[in-house]
This record gives structure tokens, sequence and C-alpha cells, in this order.
């Protein structure tokens, strides 16, 4: 317990497993009466390297999963991460496939990985066999997927053109990300990203290191806000927001709180750390890809 907690997903879900290995949180699986496994009861270390030994029959594996599977679902968190546990020898294998052509983290990759797991470990069908591989597979779609998602093209399409000046009452495209916010459409967050990006020509890379998230999150974070934003717009979510400078000032504060840059008024830009100082003058239509 000296040691400091790991900081990748798979190493603290190791660590997490290792821990239920030793006392007082010893967990143990009952093997005796079961065909091919030693007699004896068994601790989860022991019952893994029986698992993932060459000479265990398949069938075997799979009697001993379906129990491990139904101990998750039925008794609690300490048998969820026994089963990732026992399986971490498949996961980190896929995670080594899985890092050619992952364009972020990979402590972003592990967590798809493990969660896409943990989501089939709730519904994977008992009846079927190889249901370690199932989960695996599992957590390898959800990283497919993922991955997907980070290389879709980042474009907002919006009925009119980007050059034509904001009509009444969207006034500047800073009032609109202020109102968004005030409306709860967007966070401060997501108001940075799109501001800076799409107003100000500072890079996604430059936005995702001052707020401290990868490129691919940022982009999704801000595809996702954008659509959100649109979306509002065109059913006049935000145009009936009233705005006040306690209001403007209170967002600023609770952005700082957050350790961001504030979404300024316009003509006072003032950026965040490493982000130029910029001045702009309306209009331009602050969800269009220019």
């Amino acid at each position: 317990m000296s040691k400091s907690w790991p900081t990748t997903p798979l190493a603290a879900a190791q660590r997490a497993f290792t821990l239920l290995t030793l006392p007082p949180t010893l967990l143990v699986f009952d093997c005796r009466g079961r065909a091919g496994l030693p007699q004896r009861i068994l601790p989860v270390d022991e019952l893994k390297r029986v698992l993932i030994a060459d000479t265990t029959p398949r069938p075997v594996r799979d009697a001993v999963w379906r129990e491990l599977v139904t101990r998750a679902r039925r008794d609690g968190p300490a048998w969820v991460v026994a089963a990732v546990g026992i399986a971490m020898p498949g996961l980190r294998r896929a995670a080594g496939m899985l890092s050619a052509g992952w364009p972020g983290d990979s402590s972003d990759r592990d967590s798809e990985l493990l969660t896409g797991f943990l989501t089939r470990l709730h519904t994977v069908d008992l009846d079927e066999p190889r249901i370690c591989g199932r989960l695996i597979d599992a957590g390898v779609r959800a990283v497919k997927r993922a991955r997907a998602r980070a290389e879709e093209p980042d474009t907002v399409h919006v009925d009119s053109a980007w050059s034509l000046p904001p009509q009444h009452p969207w006034d500047h495209p800073d009032w609109v990300l202020a109102r968004a916010v005030a409306a709860a459409v967007i966070d401060p967050d997501e108001a940075l990203l799109i501001s800076a990006t799409r107003l100000d020509d500072t890079t996604l890379q430059t936005v995702a290191d001052t707020i401290g998230i990868s490129v691919p999150v940022a982009a999704a974070w801000r595809r996702k806000a954008e659509h959100r934003l649109a979306a509002a717009l065109r059913d006049g979510e935000v145009g009936a927001v009233r705005l006040h400078a306690r209001r403007a000032r209170d967002t600023a504060a609770e952005a700082r709180l957050n350790g961001l840059p504030r979404v300024p008024p316009p003509r006072q830009r003032v950026a965040g750390p490493g982000l130029a100082q910029s001045t702009r003058h309306p209009p331009r239509c602050a969800v269009t890809d220019r």
C-alpha cells in the first residue's frame, strides 16, 4: 500500500486485482468437485495461472468463467475486479494490437477497452463457449468505435453561408456562446473549444493542452457541442436568454475555478495560457466551419 496508485487504467486494474490476493481482502475460488482443476480452494491469482495454462482444456476454462461472470453480476465489485484481473493477459495483448493507428493517449484506448469488457460482462451469454474471449472482443470493438469517432470529419452543416452577418437576436458570436453557456446548452470548456478554434484560428492541439485533455477527446467534445448548439439555435432555445453583467462575471469565475481561460466579451478577448491575444469584430456565425 506504500506504492503510489498507477495512473494508467490497465495498471490500476492489475493493482486492484493484486490487492484481492492479499490479506485481509484475500479472494478465493473453490475448485473442489470441478473436473480439470486442482481439488482445493485457490486464491484468484493461482486460479488465473491455472486458466491461462496451455494444459487447461477450453471447456474447463468456460466452466470457470461462467461462475466468475455469475459472481461478478451477483456478488459485487470484488468479483468484477477478479474477472478483469484474470482476463488481464488477454486485455494487454489486445491493447498492444490496437496501439497501431490509435490517434490519442494510450490511457484513453485502455479505458475504452475496459469499458467495453465491463459492459459486456453484464450481458454475455453464458451458454455460449469462449466467454473470456468474447468479453475481450467486446472491449476491442469499443476501442475501434472510439477510433472511428475520433477520425470522423470535424464539420458542422448549417443552412446559410458562413460569411452572412448574424441576424437578431444572435448578434456577436461571443454572445451566442455566452447565451448557450447560460442556457446549459454547452459548458465553459466547450465554449472555449469553439471560440478559440473556430473564431480565433487557434489550433485544437493548443486548446486541448490548455484544458488538459487529448486532441481526440477535444475534437469529440467540440463536435458534440457544435451539434447541440446548432440544434438549440434552430429551436430558438438560445435567443431568448438574457445576459447580465453579473451572469457573465459568474460564468468567467466558474471557468477560472476549473483552470480554464474565460470566454470573453466581444472586442476584448484575452486568450488563455499559450493562446494568442486577438481582437475580433462581428459578424461571423459561431458554429460554422471555415
